[in-house]
């Protein structure tokens, strides 16, 4: 079981509200944690005055542990059947938990109204609400709440937007919408932090973390590190050599086509692929895909006929 909290305080029990408050304050300040770093000690002693000044810092919780209905850890206490009277509460506590302020039936009586432990932690580190209370994710030292938990989610772009920047909403499960700017260079699993746009809190909101995956494209293909698309091209480009029209992310190119280009050859575009994380531009590759008419064609065909008699060759030789 806990300690007596007024013993733990440092403090009577016909002390005010406002003498609470400073010994908390005073105790708070000296054995915070991020006033002793390291320190096991100082770190038992900080929880511990905060978990007294939880039981008597609140008007409810005071009330209840005066008249023994809790313990000083906050639990119900359960009293046998019979005589009435007695002391009352706990450590000789005064009958109909009297307290500080005006007087009641021999003893003073106070209320707490807007004593918050976080409020007071906020005022000593960081100011106001801010403070950070040695807390982490909605929560601290004592049990008490200071910033609102993080919230992470999960959201798929486009990639012309990873590669060029962009912007997207995305929708919280309690109906708020957010807008996300896409970096350039967005990257596969990179998480953005949306800074107070998570779970609110006594202090202020927590932050949201959103994890990037990035969709596939119809047109670019990711191949490791590399952007690759297949660019289809007709049979007399292939032949002849010739200028075509490439789709890029960054808009439409034109590209030159060598003569007797064959299928499955690579045509180098210097800084459309992929942008890294600094944004610095990798290049995409066009591979050539040969491609005949739609309708067959009796020119081509006879053409066709003639070379495999005349001209035969063999595309699966080794080379």
């Amino acid at each position: 079981m806990a300690r007596d909290p007024y013993q733990e305080l440092g403090v009577s029990r016909s002390a005010s509200a406002d003498e609470i408050r400073k010994a908390f304050r005073k105790l708070a300040k000296a054995n915070h944690p991020d006033t002793n770093p390291d320190n096991k000690e100082a770190e038992e002693r900080f929880k511990r005055v905060s978990a007294a000044f939880d039981i008597i810092g609140d008007p409810e919780k005071k009330k209840k542990f005066d008249a023994g209905e809790i313990d000083a850890d906050g639990r119900e206490t359960f009293r046998g059947f019979g005589g009435g009277g007695g002391a009352g509460g706990p450590w000789g506590a005064p009958p109909g938990g009297g307290f500080g302020g005006q007087r009641r039936g021999g003893y003073r009586t106070e209320t707490f109204e807007d004593v918050d432990l976080g409020d007071i932690l906020g005022e000593m580190f960081g100011g106001g609400r801010s403070g950070r209370g040695g807390g982490g994710q909605g929560g601290g030292f004592g049990g008490f709440s200071q910033r609102g938990a993080d919230v992470r989610a999960k959201l798929e772009v486009d990639l012309i937007d990873a590669i060029r920047g962009g912007k997207r909403r995305i929708a919280f499960s309690d109906g708020r919408t957010v807008d996300v700017s896409i970096p350039k260079g967005a990257q596969e699993g990179q998480t953005l932090r949306l800074k107070g746009q998570g779970a609110p809190g006594r202090s202020g909101a927590g932050d949201a973390f959103i994890e990037l995956t990035i969709a596939p494209h119809p047109v670019f293909k990711r191949e490791g590190e590399v952007l690759v698309m297949d660019l289809p091209v007709t049979l007399y480009d292939a032949v002849l050599g010739g200028k075509v029209e490439a789709p890029t992310p960054d808009g439409p190119v034109t590209l030159t086509i060598p003569k007797g280009a064959n299928s499955g050859a690579k045509l180098r575009l210097k800084g459309k692929g992929l942008a890294d994380a600094k944004g610095a531009r990798g290049d995409l590759f066009a591979r050539l895909v040969v491609t005949l008419p739609d309708q067959p064609d009796p020119a081509l065909e006879l053409l066709a006929e003639d070379m495999r008699k005349a001209r035969p060759y063999s595309p699966r030789r080794r080379t």
